[in-house]
């Protein structure tokens, strides 16, 4: 039992992708404008998962709105590029971002 439980865990640390996490988007100075779940300058990320989930194209667009920025998806204060984001990062960020409920 103990052999096929270690197995188990061990193939899902393989297979499971790693997400970012509140640290890696403090680090990025995203918690700056936005929160987990209230809006600061920008919209809170429960409120961004909400508004894309089950659109399949979210994560690309939201990847690119992280690395260039973006204006008046979420109102008139633009979001600025974040040139301190490489992509890697950016798709990090924006899985964690998408996974918020």
């Amino acid at each position: 039992m103990k052999r096929i439980l270690f197995a188990l865990v061990a193939a899902a640390s393989v297979t499971v992708p790693a997400l970012a996490d509140q640290a890696l988007a403090t680090s990025k100075n995203c918690m700056a404008c936005h929160a987990v779940d209230k809006k600061l300058v920008g919209p809170a990320y429960k409120v961004v998962a909400a508004k894309y989930a089950g659109d399949k194209s979210a994560a690309d667009k939201l990847v690119g709105k992280v690395m260039k920025g973006g204006a008046g998806v979420w109102g008139p204060i633009p979001m600025p590029a974040n040139p301190q984001v490489n992509e890697a990062e950016a798709k990090k960020l924006v899985a964690w971002i998408l996974a918020q409920k």
